[in-house]
């Protein structure tokens, strides 16, 4: 493994520097959060941002679970593309390791297995994982077409997103423009580009019709303060960071047209597992009469789920909670409860939002039979 300065990530060239010394444009400031590259993934530390914007390449798969866990890389989209280019980069070192043409097939089965459960809640992770291994009869280079598949896929969803996503909140605010509440970090960081729930806020900017945007600090690990900032900066948006516990109040006192999440995973009956907080803001929205849209792909619906009952919580231990930044903010001793998710009851959900359709639960509308014909098309 080692380190890459940035610069790959801007597809024109830079207008101006930014705190970080990335260079960006004013018109676009697309980032590839993670890509296979010269026969490695790469991928930004997102621990490190926004001090510093650093690329590692992973070249050994332990490498890539611990850079999963401590979310170096995360987001459920991002994760999805993180399974598929492990099982590419488990294919292609199994191949080399063995020295033979024939591809030891149960070997990576094996390894992908542990890299499926490197996080529990995000359904996209062993979806990346599962379809990557569904070309693994046809050989390494398959594997990693699939992968690269996967992530052209993720490129397209989030545009499509943002486009249904602009054009719904418009209709149910009832104007032209608006202003967004959103947590924790649903961006092209949490993508390959552009974003889901913060992909629309992107998209709401470009056509003129985004007011501003509402970010939750998102604590224990300020996802919104860290990267959501970071990311509505260098799209040069109106924005204004707001601590978590405010977040609900406000909505209650009209400071925002809608609310905005991200998923890491949907149930069959709608039910949503997101960042922590999801769940306050949703009862908080329907107590100001604020409609509440899940903006995620297709791949983040599990119909094997039945609701958010059965989904698992990962909690992430008494570290995050106790301090921040290498300070202790505790005693010492302590014990804490830290869920990294919350799930939110789909009858507090008016929309969600994917790159296929839009699904309004708010008038009974269900996943099963909601625009199937846009799904086979």
């Amino acid at each position: 493994m080692r380190y890459r300065s940035p610069g790959w990530g801007c597809r024109h060239s830079p207008t101006r520097t930014d705190p970080c010394g990335d260079t960006v444009t004013k018109k676009e400031h697309r980032l590839r959060t993670i890509d296979w590259v010269d026969g490695a993934i790469e991928l930004i530390d997102q621990t490190l941002l926004p001090q510093r914007v650093e690329v590692r390449r992973i070249t050994e798969l332990p490498e890539l679970i611990d850079d999963i866990q401590r979310l170096a890389v995360r987001g459920a989209p991002a994760l999805g593309v993180a399974g598929a280019f492990g099982v590419a980069l488990i294919a292609a070192s199994v191949q080399a390791s063995r020295g033979e043409d024939e591809l030891d097939r149960d070997e990576v089965r094996r390894q992908a297995a542990v890299l499926r459960e490197a996080r529990p809640t995000a359904v996209n992770l062993s979806w990346g994982v599962d379809r990557a291994l569904t070309r693994l009869d046809e050989g390494a280079a398959a594997v990693l077409d699939e992968a690269i598949r996967i992530r052209d896929e993720d490129i397209a969803a989030c545009i499509s997103m943002g486009l249904r996503g602009a054009d719904l909140t418009r209709e149910l605010a009832g104007q032209d423009r608006v202003s967004v509440m959103t947590i924790c970090n649903t961006g092209s960081l949490a993508t390959v580009e552009r974003g889901t729930a913060l992909g629309v806020i992107q998209t709401l900017l470009e056509q003129g019709s985004l007011v501003e945007a509402l970010p939750l600090e998102t604590r224990p690990l300020l996802q919104g303060a860290r990267l959501t900032a970071w990311e509505l900066q260098r799209m040069e948006a109106p924005f204004r960071l707001l601590i978590d516990s405010a977040g609900p109040f406000l909505l209650s006192r009209g400071i925002a047209d809608a609310v905005f999440i991200g998923a890491d995973r949907i149930a069959a009956n709608g039910d949503t597992a997101n960042k922590v907080g999801s769940f306050s803001l949703a009862l908080a929205a329907r107590h100001a009469g604020v409609p509440f849209i899940v903006v995620a792909p297709e791949s983040t619906i599990d119909m094997r789920t039945a609701s958010g009952a059965d989904i698992e919580i990962e909690d992430r231990g008494v570290d995050e909670v106790a301090g921040f930044g290498g300070t202790r903010t505790a005693p010492a001793g302590i014990d804490a409860v830290n869920p990294a998710f919350d799930v939110t009851p789909h009858e507090l959900i008016t929309a969600i939002v994917t790159e296929r359709r839009v699904i309004r639960l708010s008038r009974d509308e269900t996943l099963a039979d909601v625009s199937l014909e846009a799904l086979r098309s």
